[in-house]
């Protein structure tokens, strides 16, 4: 996983943290998307997205 693509995860999860506290949404879909922001949080910390692996995408440079 490339740096902008672990910038951009990180930056979504603190958008949807952030409507989230500020109540902006709530009920079902707010647990989904916090969900996924878990998610893009731990993909970030490990630079690894497991739904990459099988369709062979990559974002990662070259010269990563």
């Amino acid at each position: 996983m490339g740096t902008v693509d672990r910038v951009l995860r990180i930056l979504v999860a603190v958008i949807i943290a952030t409507l989230y506290f500020t109540h902006t949404i709530s009920g079902t879909l707010a647990i989904v998307l916090l969900a996924l922001a878990g998610i893009f949080i731990l993909t970030s910390f490990i630079s690894f997205c497991p739904l990459y692996l099988p369709f062979g995408f990559s974002t990662r440079s070259k010269k990563e």
